[in-house]
């Protein structure tokens, strides 16, 4: 194992731990963000500061104001004096389309995510910027 997978899979650990906050029932994702080997920002997803933390309706759908882990770390960056320019995004559950399309613009350099999500849209709209993209199942 290399030195840069060890700290990959490290963070991927941490992220996974991370998810534990999430109050979802049917989905827990965590994510930290991670430049010059100090972290940054780190989220899971939820629902919006101020609403209620049941993530799901009475169907067990997910509510549509719920926030992507992904989504929550980048907004934390953006409220900062931090960037997530060259920073690496580490993830639980590969992105969305639409979280994708933040990520791409947030400037990240490199994604590593351990599980890949159903739609498989996001990672391919990556694939075609200069993002580098590394998939590590947990173990």
């Amino acid at each position: 194992m290399t030195k840069q997978e060890k700290y990959d899979r490290t963070y991927l650990k941490m992220a996974k731990e991370w998810s534990n906050l999430s109050h979802c029932e049917r989905k827990k994702v965590g994510a930290l963000i991670v430049k010059k080997k100090m972290i940054i920002s780190d989220g899971y997803n939820g629902t919006p500061t101020g609403f209620d933390n049941c993530c799901e309706d009475k169907t067990g759908a997910t509510k549509w104001n719920v926030l992507h882990a992904e989504a929550n770390a980048i907004l934390k960056v953006a409220s900062s004096t931090q960037s997530c320019e060259n920073a690496t995004l580490y993830i639980t559950l590969s992105p969305c389309k639409d979280c994708s399309k933040l990520i791409h613009q947030a400037g990240f350099n490199r994604l590593v995510y351990a599980e890949e999500y159903k739609d498989c849209s996001g990672l391919d709209f990556l694939r075609k910027t200069a993002i580098e993209i590394t998939h590590l199942p947990f173990e």
